[in-house]
């Protein structure tokens, strides 16, 4: 079945995130460019599930059945979920991280859900919301495509942008997680691959079960507000230990005498000793956000709170 054509709206919002840093950034002559480029809504799909359905990407796939919560733990006939909370350091040096370690028998049971079900710029909202709205009993921040309008981006079998620009994560049906170069294919050949998400950040930080050199000088992008990820920083990143098995970290940080953060080759040495082969590092700062059986599993940036980001990855 064809999918129907997306339709395109654009509606105004309030100042979200970093909108004001963005736009002190602009000042003297671009603020109305950087509000429309960074801050207005543009919705390019709205109703993205049911876009998705009419699509006809789900046939094969399958829910979670029989799932039950036992404490730190989830279970079902297609996943399971353990989550454990690791503390390192003292004083000033204390780093505080949460893993999920996630085994499926289905690899599509993994999905992604869009902040307000709408494909778009700069559309947000909290990650634990977006996971409610979805049923979803785990989730955590996705790559925030939102922000910027490179990358390739293939949701739940669907693909909604062609753009390549970076080092993509592609998860495949048949379990299957690789790193891959954006700009050496193209979005409608990675879903006749059989690739069913794809998250477009990185960069890729641990590889053939070894740290990546150089990972401590990359830049993601060259936009506003976004140059850098070097430093102790709250992260969230993605491992595999094999074909539908997955760890999942969130680093909190930038909170003095709970969690420091974490350089990227530190986030990669968490991943090499939980025995992950590649790890990609996806959204961090005040974005990095778990949430298991409707509850904040992280503390982000130590205030209790969330921002909020475009897109989760999640298992209803």
């Amino acid at each position: 079945m064809t999918a129907p054509a997306p339709t395109r709206t654009i509606s105004r919002r309030a100042f979200l995130g970093g909108a004001a840093g963005v736009l002190a950034a602009a000042a003297g002559g671009g603020s109305w460019w950087a509000l429309d480029r960074f801050v207005i809504d543009h919705v390019e799909v709205s109703n993205a599930s049911a876009y998705e359905a009419a699509s006809g990407a789900d046939q094969g796939t399958t829910t979670t059945t029989n799932g039950t919560v036992d404490g730190a733990a989830y279970t079902s006939d297609q996943a399971s979920i353990t989550i454990s909370t690791v503390v390192t350091g003292s004083g000033d040096a204390t780093v505080t991280y949460f893993v999920a370690d996630v085994v499926l028998t289905d690899a599509t049971v993994l999905r992604s859900a869009f902040a307000n079900d709408e494909f778009g710029l700069n559309i947000t909202a909290d990650p634990s919301d977006i996971a409610a709205s979805v049923g979803a009993v785990w989730a955590v921040n996705g790559d925030y495509y939102g922000f910027r309008e490179t990358g390739i981006v293939i949701r739940n079998g669907v693909a909604y942008r062609d753009a390549g620009a970076r080092e993509g994560l592609a998860f495949h049906r048949d379990g299957t997680v690789r790193v891959y170069d954006e700009t050496a294919t193209t979005a409608a050949q990675l879903v006749a691959d059989g690739v069913w998400n794809t998250l477009s950040f990185g960069p890729a930080i641990v590889s053939g079960g070894a740290v990546v050199a150089g990972i401590d000088s990359v830049e993601v992008d060259t936009n506003v507000g976004n140059h850098s990820i070097q430093g102790d920083q709250p992260r969230t990143a993605v491992g595999v230990i094999d074909s539908n098995h997955l760890v999942f970290v969130v680093v909190d940080g930038r909170a003095e005498g709970y969690s420091e953060g974490v350089t990227l080759p530190e986030l990669a040495e968490i991943f090499v000793g939980l025995g992950a082969v590649t790890a990609y590092n996806i959204d961090g700062g005040g974005s990095s956000t778990m949430v298991f059986d409707g509850a904040l599993v992280n503390d982000p940036l130590g205030k209790g709170t969330e921002r909020g980001t475009s897109d989760v990855l999640y298992i209803a």
